[in-house]
């Protein structure tokens, strides 16, 4: 079996080697930006197998804190796991998975999966877990000036983000993280996700609205602050719903449940979430 190694924050070489593995594996997904813009730091490790100066499988952790029921615990999530086509039915993405997991010990562990693979975490001691749409019927109309929108290509902007995550109010606290800004920024590095909005110094959103819904898919503020009033100026047209991307017992209580997320295929070890109907934050989705 190809030897494996660990590539870290400092490892420019051996982190191309892994920009070039991920769109072999998982399409339109892309770490070169995100890489550029400096955010993969000490909490983020890939357990790669290299053949002939390739990564030809992987398996990636990244340190949480993860927060349930209000209480702070130290976690991992796993992501960027898999092997090139060329090489499956080998075991080499066994034997990554064993190598990261043996990084993260007896801590808990959370990963988001591939729907084709939902057989294979199982094998490693996870769980599916539940995991809950939320919704709340809201009408509105564009009103004042739009909340500007921010670039997280500029170190600034990140440098704020990452400040307003590791010392902010947690988006929820049934079920979510504090200190995920390196994880928020991939989505913008990689053209996935919603526009970055500022709403004043001490709050920004990540959101937007499609039909006649507003998508509000995380929050990273200091302090409690009046959302709903900010919604005119998050909005380009009228709307009559808003879908949340956490659990909004916080910053929308009133809102209601809206299905199953059959999307998020979300697998723990060593950890029981909430029993509470939760949503982990999208934007902490490794």
């Amino acid at each position: 079996m190809p030897p494996i190694v660990v590539v870290g924050p400092h490892d420019t070489g051996l982190q191309a080697a892994f920009c070039d593995y991920v769109p072999q594996v998982f399409g339109r997904a892309d770490f070169r930006r995100w890489c550029a813009w400096g955010e993969w730091n000490d909490d983020y490790r890939a357990y790669a197998m290299l053949e002939d100066g390739r990564v030809v499988a992987n398996a990636s952790v990244m340190r949480m804190r993860l927060l349930l029921e209000g209480q702070e615990v130290r976690g991992w999530q796993l992501g960027a796991v898999g092997c090139i086509p060329s090489h499956r039915g080998r075991g080499l993405a066994r034997g990554v998975m064993q190598a990261a997991l043996e990084a993260c010990g007896a801590e808990p562990v959370i990963l988001f999966a591939n729907p084709k693979v939902r057989q294979f975490y199982p094998r490693f001691g996870f769980q599916p877990w539940k995991q809950t749409l939320f919704a709340a019927g809201h009408e509105a109309v564009p009103h004042g000036p739009p909340a500007p929108t921010l670039d997280p290509e500029d170190a600034a902007v990140r440098a704020g983000l990452a400040a307003l995550s590791r010392d902010g109010l947690p988006v929820t606290e049934r079920f979510g993280a504090r200190g995920y800004s390196t994880i928020a920024t991939w989505q913008p590095a990689s053209g996935f996700g919603r526009p970055l909005r500022r709403l004043g110094d001490d709050a920004w959103v990540f959101a937007g609205v499609e039909g006649d819904t507003l998508y509000l898919d995380d929050v990273f503020a200091h302090g409690p602050f009046d959302l709903r009033a900010w919604i005119p100026r998050l909005i380009d047209r009228p709307i009559r719903s808003i879908h949340f991307g956490f659990t909004p017992e916080r910053w929308w209580p009133e809102a209601t449940e809206a299905g199953e997320d059959l999307e998020a295929d979300l697998f723990v070890r060593d950890l029981s979430p909430s029993r509470e109907p939760h949503r982990f934050p999208v934007m902490a989705h490794t």
